[in-house]
């Protein structure tokens, strides 16, 4: 049995394995060994794509290893730029802890907690003095460095390249030899901030941990899932924000979504890929993921009820049964209308104005049932109109001051 775990641990999902000989022997050693993972809070809520390396920790800890999940508080203000085409800005101490106020809960959906060391990286990063420093940033060259594609492409198009880039997978590098990492877990696109574990360990007299990394998923445009892009299905939406998304993702994604968002056995998975190739209608396939993904985070009874709610809405072209509620402030309102970005803005729709224009000019907007792309549109809102946004409604009401 654990020879079948070892085996899908080490496969499904994973694109490279350094070094896999020796991980396999270390995992087949019955050692207990120690796995790191670390998570920068740079927005509030984990997403999917994100939760991919989680179920791998998950397998780590159904074979009995010790799980370390670092929260970065240190280097989240920092900014890791390894999956950006342009320079990540720092962050404040308070947007990093508001962040991270709720990852403990949201990681709780997928792992045991009783079995994970939580540390935070400022308990030791802090701490660290230029000498230090210059004595980690010898085991590297700046060729390496500049040697990763995202930063060579940006170099090359004569974007700003910070020193603060720089020193960041150093940063994570140190973060194994505090922590003493057997393994670290990471997504491909942090393969270089992965190996500066693997070298400093040795200037600190450890021995180099093993690398596992995994593809990333796409989001819900077919980008990378990303939370500044907006493309992200999270782990603590909704249910039936949860099922909608997932019914909206390209239908080439069924497949890589059914085997990195799921836990749906990959026997069951390569029969539903053989299904799609023999001409299977892809809604049909996808309601299943959709049904599977939802069940993941919550329970098959709020799975069914959100397929049910979807097709309703979009099958039947009916309304949501429960529409929710925005309500604007009086004093916000002069006289009995106001503009449609600014009607989804006050109302809680959209978290700013442009945000709202973007969805209007992409016609992703309607109002009691007609679509418009006009951001200006006079919105008679205290006649209670239902906004449509993409996948959501809203139903705007006034709130009178007594």
């Amino acid at each position: 049995m654990n020879d079948k775990k070892i085996k899908e641990l080490l496969t499904r999902t994973v694109s490279e394995v350094i070094d896999k000989k020796h991980l396999e022997q270390e995992l087949s050693s019955g050692r207990k060994l120690k796995i790191k993972l670390g998570i920068d809070p740079t927005s509030p809520n984990l997403h999917i794509g994100r939760a991919v390396v989680l179920w791998k920790l998950r397998q780590f800890q159904e074979l009995g290893h010790k799980v370390v999940l670092i929260t970065g508080d240190f280097t989240g203000l920092i900014g890791d730029t390894s999956d950006k085409d342009s320079e990540r800005p720092m962050l404040t101490e308070e947007q990093v802890k508001k962040n991270m106020k709720d990852y403990v809960k949201q990681v709780g959906k997928i792992l045991d907690l009783k079995k994970v060391d939580f540390v935070y990286n400022s308990k030791w990063l802090a701490k660290l003095n230029y000498l230090e420093i210059g004595r980690q940033a010898d085991q590297f060259g700046l060729n390496e460095f500049i040697q990763r594609e995202n930063i060579r492409r940006r170099m090359t198009a004569g974007k700003r390249v910070s020193l603060r880039e720089v020193l960041y997978p150093l940063m994570q590098g140190y973060d194994s030899v505090a922590v003493e990492a057997d393994v670290e877990i990471g997504g491909t696109d942090q393969r270089f901030n992965l190996l500066a574990g693997r070298a400093l360990q040795p200037l600190y007299k450890q021995k180099s941990q093993d690398i596992l990394m995994v593809e990333l998923l796409e989001g819900t445009d077919g980008r990378k899932m990303s939370s500044s892009w907006g493309n992200v299905i999270n782990i603590t939406d909704e249910p039936n924000d949860m099922f909608g998304k997932t019914m909206a993702i390209n239908d080439g994604l069924i497949v890589k979504y059914f085997e990195y968002a799921t836990q749906v056995p990959m026997e069951e998975v390569k029969n539903y890929e053989k299904q799609l190739k023999a001409g299977a209608n892809p809604r049909d396939i996808k309601k299943k993921l959709a049904y599977e993904i939802v069940a993941l985070y919550y329970d098959k009874k709020k799975a069914e009820a959100a397929e049910k709610e979807w097709s309703s809405v979009f099958s039947k072209k009916e309304k949501p049964s429960v529409i929710p509620i925005g309500e604007i402030s009086e004093d916000q309102i002069n006289g009995d209308t106001l503009p449609l970005d600014k009607t989804m803005f006050l109302s809680g729709a959209t978290l700013s104005t442009s945000a709202a224009r973007r969805l209007i000019e992409q016609g992703a907007v309607e109002i009691d049932d007609k679509r418009t792309k006009n951001a200006k549109e006079v919105v008679f809102v205290k006649e209670g109109p239902i906004i449509k946004y993409g996948r959501k409604y809203l139903k705007v009401k006034i709130k009178f001051k007594r």
